[in-house]
């Protein structure tokens, strides 16, 4: 089922509906803050609220949407209620959630940052989580809305040298499968997309630009938002965009694991 993305008001006229977007700075969350401003109100955060700014002022002059500014650090545990309650406090609803918040960090485990795992793991794992739950009622209740987690092609397999981040989006793998499945019936449909390698700010962050997986070439990041946000409109349970990342993702199942974590590593590794 494919919803509009207006509904009725008691007046007669038009109303938008209205997303969430988190990460919504740059990379792949401002695509799809772009993509979706002609035809939705947003709600965008991230950290740096002067370029959230910014942005709401150039969606808002190009497409006449209202675009609402919530700053928030999701490393922060609070950070999700805060988040809902300053939505609470604009009378806003949240028709569609869009956990696109997430980051990486390269090198071995033992000697990683213990901060920096644990900030990971936060934001990748526990504000995805807390945000979902908060969103669930008020679609349930309207019998309509859509949820897309963003997770990676990192979470079908084990990832020597980034084993924090590929195991937090094997859990948003499994998490949004999961309450997908309970949802079945009730309006709402849960999306987990998973891009592989793209070219954002992601793998300088994660200090990773030399390694093999890079280097053989990462996708756009407006292509790979444009095939999130076509599927998360269609209702798909599960978006992996490109045909060799789907490739790549779906043989891990039918691979030795010991042969697949073998190659993954290969490819994480710095090339020469």
């Amino acid at each position: 089922m494919v919803l509009p993305a207006y509904i009725g008001a008691l007046d007669g006229k038009r109303q938008r509906q209205t997303a969430l977007i988190t990460g919504a700075s740059s990379g792949i969350g401002l695509d799809l803050a772009q993509f979706m401003a002609p035809d939705f109100d947003l709600i965008i955060t991230a950290r740096n609220q002067t370029v959230l700014e910014k942005i709401a002022q150039e969606l808002h002059a190009a497409h006449g949407n209202h675009v609402h500014v919530i700053p928030a650090d999701l490393t922060l545990p609070e950070a999700p209620q805060q988040i809902f309650a300053e939505i609470e406090r604009r009378g806003l609803p949240v028709d569609i959630l869009i956990n696109n918040a997430g980051f990486g960090s390269y090198g071995a485990f033992a000697e990683s940052d213990s901060k920096t795992s644990l900030d990971m793991v936060e934001v990748n794992i526990a504000a995805l989580t807390a945000l979902t739950r908060l969103a669930l009622p008020g679609m349930i209740q309207r019998k309509r809305g859509r949820i897309m987690n963003v997770a990676s092609t990192a979470g079908f397999q084990p990832g020597p040298l980034m084993a924090v981040y590929y195991a937090t989006k094997a859990y948003v793998i499994m998490f949004s499968e999961a309450i997908a499945n309970e949802l079945k019936g009730s309006g709402v449909t849960v999306t987990c997309f998973c891009p592989g390698a793209t070219a954002t700010n992601f793998a300088e962050r994660a200090k990773m630009e030399e390694s093999r997986l890079f280097k053989m070439g990462a996708m756009k990041s407006r292509d790979v938002a444009l095939v999130g946000y076509k599927g998360m409109m269609a209702g798909k349970g599960l978006v992996i965009p490109g045909v060799i990342n789907k490739t790549l993702a779906m043989s891990v199942r039918f691979s030795p694991r010991k042969l697949v974590t073998a190659i993954s590593r290969s490819l994480q590794e710095k090339a020469n």
